[in-house]
């Protein structure tokens, strides 16, 4: 029998793993290869390579390619605690009910609002993208440099992605999985033509060959700049965990969502490793032109290398489109799947009673989170407006400040995994390694980066776009304060929430133990 439209449902049980398909959501709706393709498209290799690969050239030139390689090694090692967590609980809610159990129901619930603010800050990112992208693309240069025009264009594409969530997930996966398959098509064939014209006997004068020196992390100019590449190549690889955020809607919720998770992360660095290398291979890193170092170009590379590897002539004109084609698409479809994981975040922490019960509520027809979806893209609109009217550059500022609260969900998730399978962890080889070793190691290297970047590298009033004049601390770097001031923002909202509605802070149905080694996968 189908729950009344708009009626809440009951707040999920309180046993380890019993979550998937009791909070009203679609059950057994993706498979493993719909989960691959929600956590890749996520990411949005394309759109991801043209907002970021810049930014990366211009503080590490050459050493581009190893930075994009070892901000891999902590997204893996987060991916197995993913893994690991979900076998053991598969909630909706991920690192909100993982942190729960493992240090309690106000650090989850900080994990939560880590997990939303973060999505809700890319979504400035996409939007603007899509809104550039999609004016580059039927040729009207003029609007796309214009910040009303592109604005408004973000906006609407924000709506429709909502849209779309709103109406069913198996809709969203079989988009993402089109979408997808042309996406890589094209990354890998701009990859090989620019490799191609690269070594050809008539090479482009930006042209570099590939060395090794540019794989040694030892030739970075600096520990500062070792850090912000690291944390903005992090952005690339962030969004794989949606895969792990849909598992009540999957089959196999227990195990599937992690492996896609894994899988996810190994595919992508082979996609960045090689577009990276081949690019910079293409262009060369120099400020002029197409090198991946013109600041003009810093937020969107990707357009400027269509024409310069393609040509702008017959199929070359043709694959160009399709590059620029791809990035739009890639921008939107990473808008529908920002907005997948935070709506079931909210969800899940509005089942547990951590949220306003409004939240908790399914559609009776389509089984998706109904405020809670629409919440996060009218969230997403006026965070995007905000931030446009008061930066003076949305992608650079968006995308370093997002880090941040990246960097702050996943080591929260790995040194939840420590500690909540810290009873286990002597029981066998892989137990030590997969729930102790390697995610507590992503944790660390999270953490260190967090803070470097945020006190350090983000804080200097010189660093991005924009910088704030604060009361205390005098003129700091707007990335520190934006990254800093969302989570600050989340602490006074779960004071408000714990002094409103407090029977999750005084009462959770989220146990906090320790994997019982009977139990424990």
């Amino acid at each position: 029998m189908s729950r009344p439209s708009g009626s809440p449902v009951p707040a999920a049980p309180s046993v380890t793993g019993s979550g998937a398909g009791e909070k009203g959501l679609k059950g057994g709706a993706l498979g493993l290869f719909s989960s691959v393709a929600i956590g890749l498209a996520s990411t949005a290799p394309a759109y991801s390579l043209a907002a970021t690969l810049g930014l990366i050239v211009a503080g590490v030139g050459l050493q581009a390619p190893i930075i994009t390689i070892l901000a891999f090694i902590p997204m893996l090692l987060i991916a197995y605690a993913y893994k690991e967590l979900n076998a053991s609980d598969p909630d909706c809610g991920t690192t909100f009910t993982w942190a729960a159990r493992a240090f309690g129901p106000r650090t989850g619930w900080m994990g939560g609002w880590g997990i939303i603010v973060a999505d809700i800050i890319v979504m400035a990112n996409l939007a603007q993208i899509a809104g550039i992208y999609g004016f580059r693309l039927i040729g009207l240069e003029s609007l796309a440099g214009n910040k009303v025009w592109t604005t408004l264009a973000g906006v609407v594409w924000i709506i429709v992605m909502t849209l779309i969530c709103y109406i069913g997930i198996e809709i969203s996966a079989a988009l993402q999985r089109w979408l997808l398959c042309v996406e890589i098509a094209v990354l890998v064939l701009f990859s090989v033509t620019a490799l191609v014209k690269t070594y050809w006997s008539n090479p482009p004068p930006t042209a570099v060959h590939i060395s090794a020196s540019w794989f040694n992390p030892f030739n970075v100019p600096s520990a500062s700049a070792l850090t912000a590449g690291i944390l903005a190549a992090v952005f690339i690889y962030w969004g794989w965990d949606t895969a792990v955020s849909v598992n009540e809607e999957t089959a196999d919720s227990a195990r599937t969502p992690g492996r896609a998770a894994v899988i996810s992360t190994v595919l992508l660095l082979i996609i960045y490793a090689l577009v990276a290398t081949s690019a910079q291979a293409f262009a060369g890193v120099g400020t002029d032109g197409i090198g991946l170092a013109n600041p003009d170009n810093s937020g969107d590379v990707l357009s400027g290398l269509g024409n310069a590897v393609f040509g702008s002539t017959g199929l070359g004109w043709f694959l160009t489109k399709l590059l620029i084609f791809m990035v739009l698409t890639s921008s939107a479809a990473s808008t529908q799947t920002t907005i997948l994981p935070t709506a079931r975040t909210s969800f899940s922490m509005a089942t547990h009673r951590a949220l306003p019960e409004q939240f908790g509520r399914v559609h009776p027809k389509f089984l998706t989170p109904t405020w809670s979806t629409v919440g996060m893209g009218i969230a997403s609109i006026a965070f995007y407006v905000l931030l446009t009217a008061i930066s003076g550059n949305v992608l650079a500022d968006s995308i370093a400040s997002v880090g941040l609260g990246i960097a702050f969900y996943y080591g929260l998730t790995g040194f939840a995994c420590v500690w909540y399978y810290r009873r286990v962890l002597t029981r066998s080889t892989r137990d030590f390694v997969f729930k102790g070793l390697a995610p507590g190691l992503g944790g660390l290297s999270l953490l260190y980066f967090f803070c470097y970047g945020a006190f350090d590298v983000y804080a200097k009033p010189d660093f991005g776009a924009t910088s704030i004049d604060l009361p205390v601390f005098g003129q700091t770097g707007g990335v520190t304060v934006i990254g800093l001031g969302a989570l600050v923002l989340g602490a006074v909202l779960m004071l408000i929430q714990w002094a409103v509605q407090g029977s999750w802070f005084r009462n959770p149905d989220v146990p906090v133990s320790a994997a019982d080694p009977a139990d424990a996968p």
